[in-house]
């Protein structure tokens, strides 16, 4: 009798144990699931960051060709103006 009770609480044990092992590696899965959504949209938060900013310096750089393409279209009109007298 002694026998039976020592497999049966062995069992009871063992059953338990695999259970709370469930139950454990369910919540390191959702822990770990949770740290990397975080982290994959810390990530696109910077990659948006970047591509702001990143547009931001090219709408300046667009600017300043604007500004300059404009300066060198008025150097052009006075040297066709002068041509045009020198005619």
């Amino acid at each position: 009798m002694a026998d039976r009770t020592s497999i049966f609480f062995l069992v009871t044990v063992l059953l338990l144990a695999v259970i709370l092992l469930i139950f454990a590696m369910k919540y390191v899965t959702g822990a770990r699931t949770a740290r990397l959504r975080i982290a994959d949209e810390d990530a696109y938060r910077d990659l948006a960051a970047r591509a702001v900013k990143s547009q931001e310096e090219s709408a300046a750089a667009l600017a300043a060709l604007r500004g300059s393409i404009a300066d060198i279209q008025g150097r052009l009109e006075r040297v066709e103006k002068v041509l045009r007298e020198v005619e």
